[in-house]
């Protein structure tokens, strides 16, 4: 498995505890909706090289950039996941969450309850739409085999799931969520959990910063439920990540080496990306084509020698994603930061405002 904690060594003695990350997060101001239009949303500036903030509109964020700049954007998709299903034996309702598919009609599975869902059981998803339990997961879930073999079980899963949004939004999923719970660089997918870094951008300012000199490049991460967690042990190097799984062509490798090269600065636009990239380069400043699946768990110190800023949301307290912003900027600027988006009601979570870390 692709992915460890290059975590270094002078620095070791700055011990990091789950409880140095908790804060109190007021509910009203978790986001349920993306801004209208989403680069409307707020954006804080932080850097390393300086203590004030700066307040912007993400519309704005090419205001920190310059020609030749790089951002690495995830172009994975998220595919409705959350079906109402029967229980061919007995007639009970099973609610079954898709994870991620194994091979072509093979799915990794959560249900609901499980003690009700065994081995050999069969649930219906729909009138044609039928898949066996064949086997269990160690993480307490099934995996499901679907009886039709053909890519039309694709297509019907695709129209009568629902997206799955966070647990912590607080209503049904809606149609209008399979266009707003995406990013508009989704195109492979996979996931069951949206890049939210990435929400904030639109067609128009991706087109205005293109015409600046701007470069996006594209990487897949299929994202499953591992950003959801809460890191809770207090001895924190104990913790692991769930796994996701990652690409990199060797085009996105190639310009992104060019940027570092260049001395331009290259930008993760989100966790998901830092991750991938930071599992996949060697020592020094060089990106190589990858694939495969990262299980990277980044919390203070951290040693990044490659990106120079990260677009990032405000996220929950202990959320892997909060200790891998501490890492990036420093805890104390970045739970200070917080602190003033809750004084200065910003939006969180998915749906919420944005950040950009400079290093």
């Amino acid at each position: 498995m692709a992915g460890f904690n290059k975590v270094d060594p002078v620095l070791q003695s700055e011990k990091v505890h789950a409880v140095d990350f908790v804060y109190e997060m007021p509910d009203e101001q978790i986001a349920e909706h993306p801004a209208n239009p989403r680069d409307n949303s707020r954006l804080l500036v932080l850097s390393q090289q300086e203590e004030a903030k700066e307040e912007a509109r993400f519309s704005e964020i090419g205001s920190y950039l310059s020609e030749g700049d790089v951002l690495v954007v995830n172009n994975t998709k998220v595919h409705p996941a959350k079906f109402e299903t029967i229980k061919e034996e007995t007639g009970d309702d099973i609610d079954v969450f898709l994870l991620r598919e194994l091979e072509p009609g093979v799915w990794e599975v959560q249900v609901s309850p499980p003690r009700k869902v065994r081995i050999g059981n069969t649930l219906r998803f729909a009138d044609d739409l039928i898949a066996d339990i064949i086997d269990n997961t160690v993480s307490s879930g099934r995996v499901i085999q679907f009886q039709k073999k053909d890519k039309d079980v694709a297509d019907r899963l695709r129209k009568i799931g629902k997206m799955p949004l966070p647990p912590y939004i607080d209503r049904a999923a809606r149609e209008i969520d399979h266009e707003e719970y995406q990013t508009i660089f989704s195109e492979k997918v996979g996931s069951v959990a949206v890049p939210s870094g990435g929400l904030h951008f639109t067609e128009s300012l991706v087109n205005t910063l293109k015409e600046r000199g701007i470069v996006f490049v594209e990487i897949t991460v299929h994202l499953g439920l591992g950003g959801y967690e809460k890191v809770t042990l207090s001895e924190i190097n104990k913790y692991t990540m769930n796994a996701d799984q990652f690409f990199i062509s060797i085009e996105a490798a190639e310009q992104i080496n060019q940027a570092l090269e260049n001395d331009n600065k290259v930008i993760a636009v989100g966790a998901s990306v830092v991750r991938a990239l930071m599992s996949s380069h060697f020592q020094g400043k060089k990106i190589i084509p990858d694939n495969g699946w990262t299980d990277l768990f980044i919390y203070p110190p951290f040693h990044f020698n490659l990106l120079s800023g990260l677009i990032t949301n405000f996220h929950r307290p202990q959320a892997p994603t909060l200790l891998l912003q501490s890492a990036f900027l420093g805890r104390e600027k970045i739970l200070d930061a917080y602190h003033y988006a809750m004084d200065h009601e910003y939006r969180f979570e998915a749906f919420g405002d944005a950040m950009l870390l400079l290093k």
